[in-house]
């Protein structure tokens, strides 16, 4: 089914080109957009989580670089019976994550410097489980390619406004229309895509980690994070906000009337209530892995085995 969806989608963007490309361009336009459509289905389908970790400078690390942090995405994999993912670190403050790859054998997770100095040990083990999740329900391969197609877009606008024929430019008016609702659209689908699947998201995370309060607890500090520590490369490249697991863009206005995630609040709601029918309460401290409440990931002490043994 997440394969039609995708396929659904790529479908409606291929459209939407071709439209930009008619109203920049007319006929020949449109056949121009329509081809460019072609070579970017194509493309991001193969390439879009590369772009998309090549985007924030991912580093790719291992057991030997970042034990703390593969082995914990190791045993949450295993326990969500599915292929061990390629892993990631993205040196920025801010405290964030994301997942990659056009289908759980050729996936990643990535990881901010920030959320590791920022979320204990289980309240990581969440995140990277809600990770897992969009991961094994396919919903990464969706979100990269809407990830590609908004770029795409703005860039096709951007390019026919400057660059086309003379005969075939639209008038001022229409630039300034297309310069401001081509963007538009592509941030309505990337909304529709990504807000849709976030809960069912945060649902499977908490069934991989064990305990949906940890989610629900990173959630509430990656979002304090976020408003107060902004991250320049996601603000220049707004086009993958809808991957992370919280929005991580600061602006107002228009950043949030299109906000590409459900309010945070009823997120954290959904994951207690799910914490209550698993009949698991919130404590009042929960053990870390390495044994020390909001212990470093990947210190120096021996890692402790995780809370599914």
């Amino acid at each position: 089914m997440n394969y039609v969806r995708t396929g659904m989608l790529m479908a409606g963007l291929t459209a939407l080109f071709g439209a930009v490309g008619y109203a920049l361009g007319g006929g020949s336009g449109m056949l121009m957009a329509l081809g460019f459509a072609a070579v970017t289905n194509l493309f991001s389908y193969w390439n879009s989580d590369r772009l998309a970790l090549a985007a924030h400078n991912a580093q790719e690390v291992d057991e030997r670089t970042a034990p703390e942090l593969y082995g914990m995405v190791r045993d949450l994999a295993a326990r969500a019976d599915m292929p061990m993912p390629r892993v990631y670190l993205i040196d920025e403050d801010q405290p964030n994550a994301f997942a990659t790859g056009r289908n759980p054998q050729n996936a990643a997770v990535a990881a901010t410097t920030g959320i590791l100095r920022t979320l204990s040990s289980e309240e990581l083990a969440g995140v990277m489980a809600h990770e897992l999740a969009h991961i094994k329900n396919h919903d990464t391969l969706t979100m990269t390619i809407t990830a590609t197609f908004a770029g795409a877009i703005s860039s096709l606008v951007t390019f026919g406004m400057f660059f086309g024929s003379r005969d075939n430019r639209p008038n001022f008016i229409v630039q300034i229309l297309l310069s401001i609702l081509a963007p538009m659209a592509a941030a309505l689908i990337q909304m529709a895509i990504s807000r849709s699947r976030e809960y069912e998201a945060d649902r499977l995370g908490g069934q991989i980690c064990g305990n949906p309060v940890w989610l629900a607890d990173a959630l509430a500090k990656i979002a304090a994070g976020v408003a107060h520590i902004p991250s320049e490369t996601a603000e220049a490249k707004p086009a993958t906000a809808h991957m992370f697991i919280i929005n991580p863009l600061t602006g107002g206005g228009m950043d949030n009337l299109f906000s590409t995630h459900p309010d945070t609040g009823n997120r954290i709601a959904a994951l207690m209530d799910q914490a209550q029918s698993m009949g698991i309460g919130r404590r009042a401290a929960a053990p870390s892995f390495t044994g020390q409440a909001g212990a470093s990931p990947w210190g120096s002490e021996p890692r402790q085995p995780g809370p599914w043994g």
